[in-house]
């Protein structure tokens, strides 16, 4: 995560549990745009399971984001490989970074 304040949503779960997730990223893939979601601890940390939700993500109006469930296993498929392909080059640019500062 950035040194900047990460944004964090609040998701309401099957049993209306509430969860606080930091938003890693809003990406397109195939038709659609998905975002993905690191939950977050009671203290408000990174969680360390490694842990990531995938979900469809659209805004019916400006500022309202609307996260959907993806059910077709080949989509989720799609959006979790991309989403793979964001955090690999994430990986990559911080080793650069790195690189750079010796």
């Amino acid at each position: 995560m950035s040194e900047q304040e990460a944004i964090t949503v609040t998701l309401t779960l099957d049993n209306d549990e509430e969860l606080e997730c930091a938003v890693l990223t809003i990406y397109e893939a195939g038709e659609h745009e998905y975002i993905a979601l690191l939950p977050l601890d009671k203290d408000g940390e990174e969680n360390q399971s490694g842990e990531v939700y995938i979900y469809r993500y659209s805004e019916s109006t400006p500022g309202e984001p609307d996260l959907e469930n993806i059910e077709d296993d080949d989509e989720y498929e799609l959006a979790a490989d991309k989403f793979d392909e964001w955090l690999d080059a994430q990986e990559y640019d911080e080793l650069e970074e790195s690189d750079t500062d010796k």
